[in-house]
């Protein structure tokens, strides 16, 4: 680590700590040259290969636009949409590997995306797992209604009038 200040090739690490969100280390410097202090933040590098073999920085905004497409439409915040992408991203350092193929990275959003808007997990599956028929939608909806069976949740059914007929929802 060059010093900032004399340039000098060589510094001495006086403090180091990990940022709130945990992605990256902060450290205290001083150089042994000049006696300056200087701090410094590092992360491990993450990189995405895609289809083409061209490599390029992972990106959580990437992550946040495929999801915010799924999820069109849908009762879904923002803050839940970067609280799904943090945790992506999350999922996908701790397999500790310097590059994912971007395959890989669509993958890794489906159990978190189920688990937040099941409708929005059917849209984003359709792509990452290329359903190209009504058979592979079918089968995704079984295995959602068999997972939600055995977790005994209920499923969500928009209000029915007396008839058993649909009501909109109001407003």
């Amino acid at each position: 680590m060059h010093c900032p200040f004399c340039r000098h090739t060589d510094s001495r690490v006086m403090d180091s700590r990990a940022t709130d969100d945990g992605a990256s280390i902060r450290r205290r410097r001083q150089c042994p040259e000049c006696g300056k202090r200087f701090t410094t933040v590092e992360t491990a590098a993450l990189s995405v290969v895609k289809r083409s073999g061209a490599a390029e920085p992972f990106s959580r905004a990437k992550v946040l636009v495929g999801v915010r497409k799924a999820c069109q439409g849908r009762p879904v915040t923002e803050d839940q949409l970067a609280l799904l992408a943090h945790q992506v991203e999350e999922s996908i350092r701790a397999a500790g590997q310097a590059e994912i193929d971007a395959h890989e990275v669509g993958l890794a959003v489906l159990d978190p995306l189920r688990s937040l808007d099941e409708v929005a997990y059917l849209r984003f599956a359709s792509v990452y797992q290329a359903f190209d028929s009504l058979e592979d939608f079918e089968q995704a909806i079984t295995l959602l209604r068999v997972e939600r069976e055995a977790l005994g949740r209920e499923p969500e059914r928009m209000p029915s009038s007396s008839s058993g007929a649909p009501v909109a929802p109001p407003g």
